[in-house]
């Protein structure tokens, strides 16, 4: 007795046929008679309206060529990446590893890129970066307005890359990306303890403003910017400080801050940032030496103000002196005067006066 068994496939639909547990062809739309008197044969009926093509037995598929033109057969390299897009819309990233995509229903199609050159470039980057699958493969990073990024591969300058965002391939070689800050930037420079010319000591806090001039400059000579240029305004400061007394330095703070300035800006810029401003916010003093110069300070006001009230008093004694002159010299012009000084007292007591032909000094006067 034969046996023959039927199989029936849609148009929509591909069946797999197996004979013995091996791959024997692909069964395209319509009825199949197979032939199967031990019962040895299977069909996989797969549908073709999902693009990706799954089976465990995959590997078989791609390599018996079965699938023609019917499918996209991708056999990735450990440096290859491929880029699936569907109907014209991005579909997914693939990593290394077998793939099949059906092309019966949709428009597939697919770019293979070489993953060494690690930096991934394309026009539809965003499309790509917004896709789920694109975190497996890609690393990504975004260069910020007023940034640059330093592209380093196998510890080499690549390239300086502008305010973007960028995507590179995982696994495919060493890489690193260095995100500098080109803005203005404000140091505080914290008190430390530096002895002047004349030996006293006292502790200075600087502020410094800057800004990145050369970012792969910056970033190949020094280790950190930020923390050099510290270091440099410290060893400046006491360069500065050291030389100077301690009068000179508190009477002349702006040009010291100038002298300063001058310095960190040519050690600053061997490394590649720009000084922009430089200033000095407190000069702090130990205790006895503020007491020292409150009571300096102190004692010079002192003199200062007894010197003007002698002047006041000398100046006052010389008026006297010269009105006294006037008078000796003009009777009327002295009765007139006593006259006034009459005027003024009477405002304030009762007055009993007896006037002679000589003056008040020779009258006889009675206040009640």
């Amino acid at each position: 007795m034969l046996i023959v068994r039927r199989y029936k496939v849609r148009k929509e639909e591909r069946g797999l046929l197996f004979r013995d547990r091996e791959f024997a062809r692909v069964l395209g739309p319509g009825t199949h008679w197979v032939f199967d008197p031990l019962y040895e044969t299977r069909v996989d009926v797969l549908s073709v309206r999902d693009v990706w093509l799954k089976h465990k037995d995959l590997d078989v598929l791609a390599k018996s060529g079965a699938l023609g033109k019917e499918a996209e057969v991708l056999n990735l390299a450990d440096h290859e990446r491929a880029l699936v897009f569907v109907d014209g819309r991005f579909e997914a990233v693939l990593k290394p590893g077998l793939y099949a995509l059906w092309k019966v229903f949709r428009d597939v199609r697919v770019e293979v890129l070489d993953a060494t050159k690690v930096r991934f470039v394309s026009e539809k980057l965003h499309a790509v970066l917004g896709n789920p699958t694109a975190g497996a493969a890609l690393d990504v990073f975004t260069v910020e307005a007023d940034h640059v990024g330093l592209f380093y591969r196998d510890g080499k300058h690549e390239a300086t890359l502008a305010p973007d965002t960028y995507a590179f391939w995982k696994g495919v070689g060493k890489f690193r990306l260095a995100i500098v800050d080109l803005r203005e930037q404000v140091l505080d420079i914290a008190g430390q303890e530096i002895m002047t010319a004349d030996k006293v000591t006292l502790r200075m806090n600087a502020v410094v403003t800057f800004r990145v001039a050369d970012a792969l400059k910056a970033t190949s000579t020094v280790e950190e910017p930020k923390q050099a240029l510290y270091r440099d305004a410290q060893l400046a400061l006491r360069a500065v400080v050291g030389t100077r007394e301690l009068d000179a330095l508190l009477q002349n703070k702006d040009g010291v801050a100038e002298n300063l300035a001058n310095l960190v800006r040519s050690r600053a810029a061997a490394f590649g940032v720009e000084v922009v401003s430089l200033g000095i916010r407190d000069v702090i003093l130990p205790g006895e030496m503020k007491e020292l110069l409150n009571k300096v300070t102190e004692a010079k006001k002192a003199a200062e103000a007894s010197l003007i009230t002698r002047r006041e008093e000398t100046a006052a004694m010389r008026s006297q002196a010269n009105t006294a002159k006037i008078l000796e010299g003009n009777p009327t012009l002295m009765r007139l005067r006593e006259l006034e000084v009459l005027e003024k007292v009477t405002a304030k007591a009762k007055l009993n006066l007896v006037l002679g032909d000589k003056g008040l000094a020779d009258t006889v006067v009675k206040i009640v």
